[in-house]
């Protein structure tokens, strides 16, 4: 874009504090800053068109948090309707399954109390609340730049320019970001959130801590045959269609009005460069046990997100100068029970407590030590530290052996409180771990059938995905180069397969290599930001409310 000189000065608002991302964890901060002192002023940034369009989870929701923050929720009229009734968990082969006995499993894994819920619609509805007790909610609004203070210090978070054309330049409809400044900045982004990943590398966050670690999560709403419907029932499982080597589950649950959420979910230390996430869920689906449930059924709705799989070990240190890290922003996903939502919420709550007594002391601009130091003993800690070796010991021994030792593990957690492996390391990050496509074949995965089965473009319809063409890419690669040579010439393109909307192509244009990047295809997952070998794909927001618009995932 040309010269910030020659762009209009933004126009500024000033709160108290500042929240990027109006999923649980923002919502639940903004909440509790005015339950404790109703004059504080409070701001929510939502990039998503409306509340909840951006939301993807599976979601079992634990209500814990939910009790703490809003104790009387049960006894309203709530989104959250379908408590779990049955709980099975499942090793999938080929051609059948086993079951695994409930006591044969540590009791932190039981879902009796928890609700099967749409957490995009949970969303709306807490910020109803919010926007009772006074907060400001801005969807349609990404923060796209952190702004910083004379010492070093984050002071606020601008809003994207609208407008601005694929070339750089200002388009007839330009119109320039707002500033919003704040004594306090939470960011809430959810997984690897882009000004999050920039605070952490540029305060050093997450030195002395372990590599980050996430998994891809790709999930399609269902409608099925009424007999077929069982409400309340969540199925987990893990094996088949992945190898032993490859880390990676399922799960089913069943809402009410005949629905399923049906999903999957890839670990992104996956070796093989030919591997497709996409294309294993979909193999999935045609498992007998999953086929018959959805056979006669229609698919509804599709969506993909990137998770944070590192747990306890790999949390960066949550306080900068004048922010905090919450949500998953920081990382606090329990892998086993695929449930970080009421750790999310928690993280608001602890962090809004801490800046409350931060301003009521006059205070604005610091760092939050008090949050940084309550949460290894607040409820997250003790949810995250018992199963902080599961992810670690399943990538080491592979899924059969992994598995058995993470439940060894947790119930040595569990009855004695401790670990005979101490606390494991993860060891690469998830991008080093893919190995170069020589070592690797192709894996020919069959074609969708249209019934059980589908292709990415008609999936990303499902998404209800939309992108202003003409604007500039928000998939940046920094070194075009580097992404021919290495990229495709010695990991095979991988990002054609690991992408599960269909973003990235490698073609031939008179007979040369050409990367294509259809960026309005994209749903926002960040696997790209992620799992790129050479860390050459910038994933950074687009204009304002544009992306997928989930309404019930």
């Amino acid at each position: 874009m040309s010269e910030a000189a020659e762009l209009p000065e933004r126009e500024s608002m000033e709160f108290d504090v500042v929240i990027v991302g109006a999923g649980p964890a923002g919502l639940a901060a903004a909440i509790r800053l005015k339950q404790i002192d109703p004059e504080i002023s409070v701001v929510v940034l939502e990039k998503g068109a409306e509340v909840g369009a951006h939301v993807l989870s599976g979601n079992v929701l634990d209500p814990s948090a939910l009790d703490r923050l809003l104790p009387e929720w049960r006894r309203e009229e709530t989104p959250i309707k379908t408590a779990v009734t049955e709980d099975r968990f499942f090793l999938y082969g080929p051609h059948g399954s086993v079951r695994l006995p409930n006591f044969a499993l540590p009791k932190l894994m039981s879902n009796h109390g928890n609700f099967v819920v749409s957490l995009g619609l949970v969303c709306k509805w807490l910020a109803e609340k919010a926007e009772a007790l006074g907060v400001e909610i801005y969807p349609g609004f990404a923060a796209s730049e952190l702004l910083f203070g004379d010492d070093n210090a984050v002071i606020g978070v601008a809003t994207g320019d609208m407008g601005v054309t694929r070339t750089g330049e200002p388009g007839p409809m330009y119109q320039r970001g707002m500033a919003l400044i704040g004594k306090y900045v939470f960011l809430g982004e959810g997984v690897r959130g882009s000004l999050a990943k920039r605070v952490i590398e540029a305060y050093g966050l997450d030195q002395g801590r372990e590599p980050a670690k996430f998994g891809l999560g790709i999930k399609e709403l269902w409608e099925i045959a009424p007999e077929k419907s069982k409400p309340g029932r969540i199925e987990h499982s893990f094996g088949w269609p992945l190898g032993d080597k490859t880390g990676g589950g399922s799960f089913l649950y069943h809402l009410g009005e005949n629905q399923v959420y049906v999903g999957f979910v890839v670990h992104l230390n996956y070796k093989n460069p030919y591997l497709s996430p996409f294309d294993e869920f979909q193999r999935f689906k045609t498992h007998p046990d999953v086929a018959e449930l959805l056979k006669g059924g229609k698919r509804i709705a599709y969506g993909a997100r990137a998770i944070t799989e590192g747990g306890y070990q790999s949390v960066p240190k949550l306080v900068f100068p004048g922010g905090a890290l919450i949500g998953c922003s920081a990382g606090f996903v329990n892998v086993p029970r695929i449930k970080g939502v009421h750790n999310a919420m928690t993280s608001g709550m602890l962090a809004a407590e801490k800046a409350a007594e931060a301003l009521k002391a006059g205070r604005s601009g610091d760092r939050l030590n008090a949050y940084d130091e309550a949460w290894r003993d607040s409820p997250i800690g003790k949810d995250l530290k018992p199963v902080r070796n599961v992810k670690p010991l399943w990538s080491q021994y592979g899924t059969r052996i992994g598995i058995m030792l993470g439940g060894l593990d947790m119930w040595t957690n569990a009855l004695f409180g401790f670990s005979f492996f101490g606390t494991k390391t993860h060891g690469k990050p998830d991008y080093a771990c893919l190995e170069p496509a020589e070592k690797h074949q192709p894996i020919a995965y069959p074609k969708p059938d249209g019934e059980l089965t589908f292709d990415k473009v008609s999936s990303v319809y499902l998404s209800n995905t939309n992108h202003e063409e003409d604007q500039l890419v928000h998939l940046q690669v920094k070194d075009p180069a580097l992404q021919k040579s290495s990229e495709l010439g010695v990991y095979a393109g991988p990002s054609q397969r690991y992408c599960p909307a269909g973003v990235y192509e490698w073609v031939k244009e008179e007979g040369e290599d050409k990367f294509v990047i259809n960026a309005q295809n994209c749903v926002h997952c960040k696997t790209c930001d992620i799992k790129d070998p050479n860390q050459n794909i910038d994933w950074v927001p687009p204009q304002g409310g544009e992306g997928p618009v989930y309404e019930v995932m």
